[in-house]
């Protein structure tokens, strides 16, 4: 393998999400060069960490000592800048969604096989230390048998109108719902509503897997309060994965359902603050990332993983716009009930 030199990572886009992408790489001191269209952008960060900037992406993929680029762009330039950048030779991340269609994901995955590179997707909360704990405690079977999932993701915030709440609040929790049960679901449907435009600014999303299991989702952007929870529910406990808390943002609350008498009685029992290293999620992937480019293992948020939330956030949108309807996943196909 030939080796990397000191700074070999480019950012595609600085606004929004880009520009934590940005400090990150700084700090981690492998960022060679950031490319945005915005000129003002571009200068506060050429000053900030002394770093070479571009308007032009394909400046940046000729760049030979350029080994990698992270894409930050709007949602619907990600399918073709993550094709153009695999062309060039470079190991990719890409934040999420992976592309706004399953025919853009699947030609991406052949173009990635093809070019041996490293493509991770960005989907934080898989490097969350809250979330990976949570996963090995169900792992360990400390709340029993899961029994169902429900995660609620809300704000009061910035108003999107590119893209609806669902593609730009859901795939973080579907990624994580998809993880626990390491499957994908049989059916989805999707409720919404556009209050501030014309795009959906609430969505809830049910999701049924096999064995009767069922998951639900909440996500809106015009909230009177802030809420990022991921509820697990098993037969021995609930976990409790609270992302706006700051001193609690993992509980683990025991309960037993036991039968007395043909009647179903739920002894309750304490409540166990799980106590967790600190650590910035996002300096976490960004690590992994690297990690991956060095080792040339397979990321955690690897190709497949983006294709799964992908296939259940357009089985979704198809729901939303029949007005509800239930759509069946069958052999990688979506079908209207």
């Amino acid at each position: 393998m030939t080796p990397l030199v000191d700074k070999y990572i480019a950012v595609i886009g600085c606004g929004y999400w880009g520009k934590n992408l940005v400090r990150n790489f700084a700090e981690l001191d492998v960022l060679r060069v950031v490319c945005d269209a915005n000129q003002e952008t571009l200068a506060k960060f050429e000053e900030q960490y002394g770093i070479e900037s571009v308007t032009n992406i394909n400046e940046v993929l000729s760049m030979s000592d350029v080994k990698a680029v992270v894409i930050a762009t709007p949602a619907a330039t990600h399918a073709s800048l993550v094709m153009e950048a695999l062309a060039a030779g470079k190991d990719v991340f890409v934040e999420k969604p992976l592309a706004l269609t399953l025919e853009d994901a699947l030609a991406i995955q052949t173009a990635a096989y093809k070019s041996d590179k490293i493509l991770m997707v960005g989907h934080l909360l898989e490097y969350h230390p809250a979330l990976v704990k949570l996963r090995s405690l169900v792992a360990e079977g400390k709340i029993g048998q899961l029994q169902y999932i429900y995660s609620n993701r809300l704000s009061c915030g910035k108003v999107r109108t590119e893209e609806n709440v669902l593609w730009s609040f859901a795939p973080h929790d579907i990624c994580s719902i998809l993880g626990f049960i390491g499957k994908l679901p049989i059916s989805v449907q999707a409720v919404g509503s556009s209050r501030l435009g014309e795009v959906e600014d609430f969505c809830v999303i049910n999701l049924e897997f096999e064995q009767n299991f069922k998951a639900h989702i909440f996500v809106s952007w015009f909230h009177p309060f802030k809420e990022h929870r991921l509820v697990v529910v098993g037969d021995a406990g609930t976990a409790v994965f609270d992302d706006v808390s700051v001193n609690e943002k993992l509980i683990i609350y025991e309960q037993k359902l036991e039968w007395q008498h043909h009647i179903p009685v739920i002894h309750k029992g304490g409540k166990n603050s799980i106590n967790l290293e600190p650590a910035e999620p996002l300096k976490l992937e960004c690590q992994h990332f690297l990690d991956c480019i060095t080792t040339r293992q397979t990321p955690v948020t690897n190709i497949q993983n983006g294709i799964d939330v992908l296939t259940v956030l357009q089985a979704a949108q198809l729901s939303l716009e029949s007005q509800g309807k239930v759509i069946y996943l069958k052999e990688n196909q979506l079908v209207v009930s």
